[in-house]
């Protein structure tokens, strides 16, 4: 086995080296930006026989047409989506609480498993056993999930010791590890590709609707455009007695519902308004004070903030 290896010059020497061999070269496209733009940057070194692409479908928890849209900017190429057994919602029901961004049960069970299966059964169905599977994970993006969950930095490339064994060879390689976020939206844009639409309403990641990893902002985009699934987590949230976001003071856990950690004060069920206070008399004069205001426009004055 080799060292892990930090330089992405030598991880690319030998990278090439491993495409000379044959090896089988499997891209995990999630429908984002980054597993988008690394797509395109192994295309340009590995031929088409030597890639497949997986999508792990998360179901109802991500964003409509993910799946489409990984398979869209994919053709070309054998696309394989696999699904976990259970769900994340049914998880949390069943577990009584939610993921964390230090042990994030959703990303293990839910898609680095099934990836992990399907990659060893499709491969056993082509013979090979020469893999070197590709994550678009970035060092700029990931600093700030270094602070949160206070992991190392990752290897460009690397060889798993769980993955390498019996007669497998298994190598994990980050081809946009040191792309900006600039970067990576130059190379989808030049390759005449575009990305999800949920960037076009402003999200700056794509993975679960509401990921346990999303800023404020992305989380309040996402409880506008998905105002069913939202209810959902706050339904979950209640019947659980466990929130989604938490915060330590002086040792002690305290929950913060989804609502609030978004900023957004409490409100009605959809479609349905809450009065500011007291409506004047008939015939008395209404002002600005007297309007009534929606559960959207409550999460809209939310946003205003992080913008």
């Amino acid at each position: 086995m080799i060292p892990a290896i930090h330089d992405p010059v030598e991880a690319l020497r030998i990278v090439k080296e491993l495409v000379r061999r044959g090896a089988l070269f499997v891209v995990s496209h999630s429908g984002g930006k980054d597993s988008q733009a690394m797509l395109i940057e192994v295309r340009k070194i590995v031929p088409a026989s030597q890639i497949l692409v997986v999508h792990a479908d998360l179901g109802e928890v991500e964003w409509p047409g993910t799946l489409e849209h990984a398979a869209a900017t994919s053709k070309g190429l054998p696309f394989v989506v696999c699904r976990a057994g259970k769900n994340l919602l049914g998880m949390v029901k069943q577990r009584g609480m939610w993921p964390s961004p230090k042990y994030r049960q959703c990303t293990s069970d839910l898609k680095a498993g099934p990836i992990t299966k399907t990659i060893r059964a499709y491969a056993k169905e082509k013979r090979k056993s020469l893999i070197v599977e590709a994550w678009g994970l970035r060092a700029q993006e990931s600093g700030d999930l270094k602070k949160r969950t206070g992991r190392a930095g990752k290897p460009v490339l690397s060889q798993p010791p769980n993955k390498n064994k019996a007669n497998w060879e298994w190598y994990v390689w980050l081809p946009i590890h040191r792309m900006t976020i600039q970067e990576v939206w130059n190379t989808i844009h030049a390759a005449g590709q575009k990305g999800h639409w949920a960037y076009d309403k402003g999200m700056s990641r794509l993975s679960c609707s509401f990921c346990i990893m999303s800023s404020k902002k992305d989380l309040a985009i996402a409880a506008l455009e998905r105002p069913e699934l939202f209810e959902k987590y706050e339904a979950l949230e209640k019947s659980t007695g466990h929130t989604v976001f938490t915060k330590t003071v002086r040792g002690q856990v305290i929950p913060i519902p989804l609502r609030e950690y978004i900023g957004a004060p409490e409100a009605p069920p959809r479609g349905r308004q809450l009065p500011v206070f007291q409506p004047p008399a008939h015939d008395a004069p209404r002002s600005r004070k007297d309007r009534v205001i929606t559960a959207d426009e409550l999460i809209r004055q939310a946003l205003e903030k992080y913008k």
